[in-house]
């Protein structure tokens, strides 16, 4: 038996790369991820021709995370790669369990999960500091949660005055699921509320846009987006979108 760990690689760029995820991935005798993670990291392949690459499409992801563990089982050290972080709808959920679904005995090590930084984080610095009071993550991809139950979360959120960001936005097929937690947040906010629209983070093609909870839907948005919807108190100064944690009722002037 050897060692499986799930590994976060971060935005995209290897400088937001973790140490020791990139020491993981460098020591690994087999790497698996979605086929647009490999490429990311492919200047920490090269060269390496021992190292075996499994990398597969998207819905693949059962049979690679299978495969994986089944290389670490067969004797070979083995990293499951995620970009941002891999605990935040990445595969670290999926290899535990198909790691602790095996038989003790026929059971590969569980080398745990190395953080990364998350896509959230990624985009929240490049709109300035729009996460700096309480904030919800919601996932707007319904291919394994009912939309019934993201449209929930979302109103709830929304009810709460967190700010809210949100993953997978948008695809070519799911256009209107957007529009359709623009309405919901609306009960609750302002038109003129600030939203973050962030592509791309931390890769060569990163854009940034700021709109408002009334016409944020007109940016471009896709599926490499992550759109953070400000709160009650967010507010847009010379093009850095800012929540304020409230050090203005300590001291005035803030």
């Amino acid at each position: 038996m050897a060692r499986i760990t799930v590994v976060g690689i971060g935005p995209g760029s290897l400088l937001d790369m973790t140490p020791r995820a990139r020491a993981a991935i460098e020591r690994a005798e087999v790497v698996a991820g979605y086929t647009t993670y490999i490429r990311l990291i492919e200047p920490l392949l090269a060269g390496q021709s021992d190292k075996e690459v499994i990398g597969t499409g998207m819905m693949q992801e059962i049979d690679r995370c299978r495969m994986a563990v089944e290389a670490a089982a067969s004797g070979k050290e083995t990293v499951v790669v995620s970009s941002g972080d891999a605990g935040v709808y990445g595969m670290a959920g999926l290899v535990l369990e198909l790691v602790l679904q095996k038989p003790s005995a026929e059971r590969p090590d569980f080398g745990g999960v190395i953080a990364g930084v998350s896509a959230v984080n990624a985009a929240a610095s490049v709109l300035g500091a729009p996460l700096m009071h309480d904030f919800a993550v919601i996932s707007l991809s319904d291919l394994l949660t009912p939309w019934e139950t993201i449209c929930k979360r979302a109103e709830m959120a929304a009810a709460g005055d967190f700010v809210i960001a949100l993953y997978n936005p948008k695809s070519k097929k799911r256009v209107q699921q957007i529009e359709e937690i623009r309405r919901i947040v609306l009960k609750h906010r302002a038109p003129e509320t600030p939203v973050g629209i962030v592509t791309a983070a931390s890769r060569a093609e990163q854009s940034k846009a700021i709109s408002t909870l009334a016409d944020f839907t007109k940016e471009t948005i896709n599926m490499f987006s992550l759109v953070i919807i400000g709160n009650s108190q967010t507010y847009v100064k010379e093009g850095w979108m800012l929540t304020p944690r409230g050090y203005g009722r300590k001291e005035s002037g803030l």
